[in-house]
């Protein structure tokens, strides 16, 4: 492995040296409660390869600088992608426009010296040649595990952003910060019936982990049993049933119907469910739900958040009761609490707001066989796909990509087309068994908000649910 670059060689590359952009910061944010400069370099690339041949390599490449300042609830922000003096001078004359802050800026960000992941370029480790070359031997194999194989449809993407955040009273923080992740898609045919499987993998490390033969077949193999499991699949039942959701990616509902009311903007604002409920029962007892950011190399980590906050482990519900929610430092300072390490942004283009990190529900004590005995009846949800969530009254609707009956305490066939349906803060309340097997996701989940996507994570063991309407075909 080699050593990366200075990032300071790239944030400055225009001309713009570190003392300017702190006496540029200072004056700009002299009269405000908060703010940053926030500079980024971030290269990035994607290949994609279907039906045997590359369809698709991009790479990218692009820098800029965002500059906040807030004075009490307002927020002044503008963004260019020239890091120049003159740039940030003219982005400064938005932040005119605020009324005089009367507190005096808030004080920075506590210091850190964790490193969750590697500051090498994963982008440049590996040759564009043997990029394709994986592809074309992600290709030949899945096609060689099954005849009834009918299209191969895999995706090798990686980033390398370098970010550092300049407040007006000197503090100065960087990251560097890779992501890598391996998407596969088969499609499946027999009998002149069409299914597909999907698997995908990644997270804060090189792509010498998804070159590893072991880690790409299995994503191959594990695509092939899904499709092989949907081409076996009948019409989903329709109704409310005992639902079990399987460990691991199945936290994706958590976090959508969950975990985005616990973010502090919507509670600070009371359009949340959980608004104004700290301290109170909101699930049922033994489920506790976290927020962390700083776990080694997971897709949703960070040594620090995007307005220089170290990331941290948040407890947000605890057997059962509500403990807290997901700040940022607009939010948290309005609401008198400290930071949580959830300030995020898409890129410097974007103002940052609280935003989840890796968010899961720790494990319990019940066998997941056992709890698939308990259910009876229902369905197991082992993959979710699409979803959507009202974040006011956490209502939600998700689509499973690999689900089954149960039947008489056993795992029956598989089937296709059910939705889930329900809100989050009841689902919470209906949990009836944990299961000892909590996971974590791949490394696959992308999360939105307020128009700005970033990488996140999520993760739970077998869950029982009771009372979960299901929408189906039969």
């Amino acid at each position: 492995m080699t050593s990366s670059p200075d990032p300071r060689a790239f944030l400055y590359r225009e001309g713009l040296d570190p003392d300017a952009a702190l006496r540029l910061t200072r004056e700009a944010l002299q009269r405000c409660d908060d703010g940053e400069l926030y500079l980024q370099y971030m290269a990035s690339e994607s290949f994609t390869f279907d039906d045997g041949r590359l369809k698709n390599a991009d790479f990218n490449t692009q820098a800029g600088f965002g500059l906040r300042g807030l004075s009490g609830e307002t927020t002044a922000f503008a963004h260019a992608n020239e890091l120049s003096e003159a740039a940030i001078r003219r982005a400064a004359q938005t932040l005119t426009l605020l009324d005089p802050a009367a507190a005096g800026i808030a004080p920075p960000p506590r210091r850190t010296n964790a490193r969750l992941y590697t500051d090498a370029d994963p982008l440049t480790l590996i040759p564009f040649a043997e990029k394709v070359a994986l592809c074309q031997k992600i290709d030949a194999f899945a096609r060689g595990r099954d005849p009834r194989v009918a299209q191969v449809t895999c995706a090798l993407v990686g980033s390398w952003s370098v970010v550092e955040i300049v407040r007006p009273d000197g503090f100065v923080a960087t990251d560097v910060r890779p992501l890598v992740r391996l998407n596969v898609q088969i499609v499946v045919e027999q009998n002149g019936r069409r299914e597909s499987g999907y698997f995908g993998l990644g997270g804060r490390y090189l792509y010498d982990k998804l070159f590893a033969d072991e880690t790409w077949q299995r994503a191959v193999n594990e695509a092939i049993r899904q499709g092989l499991v949907n081409l076996e699949s009948v019409a989903a039942p329709a109704g409310e049933m005992t639902v079990v959701c399987g460990p691991g990616w199945p936290g994706v509902l958590l976090h959508e119907a969950v975990g985005h009311g616990l973010e502090g903007d919507f509670n600070r604002k009371g359009t949340s469910a959980f608004s104004g409920r700290l301290g109170e029962r909101v699930a049922a007892p033994g489920v506790t739900v976290i927020d962390d950011g700083s776990i080694g190399e997971r897709r949703g980590s960070l040594s620090i958040d995007d307005e220089g906050t170290p990331t941290q482990e948040n407890i947000l519900i605890e057997d059962g009761i509500l403990k807290g929610y997901i700040q940022d430092r607009l939010n948290a300072r309005l609401m008198g609490v400290a930071p949580t390490g959830n300030g995020r942004r898409e890129s410097f283009a974007h103002a940052p707001m609280p935003r989840m990190t890796n968010t899961f529900m720790l494990g319990g004590n019940d066998d997941p066989d056992e709890i698939i005995g308990r259910a009876k009846n229902g369905i197991y949800a082992r993959s979710f796909g699409g979803g959507q969530v009202d974040i006011t009254s956490g209502k939600f609707v998700f689509s499973c990509t690999e689900a089954y009956k149960i039947e008489n305490g056993k795992l029956g066939a598989p089937i296709k087309g059910a939705t889930l349906i329900g809100d989050g803060p009841t689902v919470l309340t209906r949990v009836r068994a944990i299961g000892n097997d909590m996971a974590l996701d791949e490394g696959v989940g992308i999360c939105g908000k307020g128009g700005q996507s970033v990488p996140a994570g999520v993760g739970q063991p077998t869950l029982l649910i009771d009372g979960l309407t299901v929408g189906g075909t039969a």
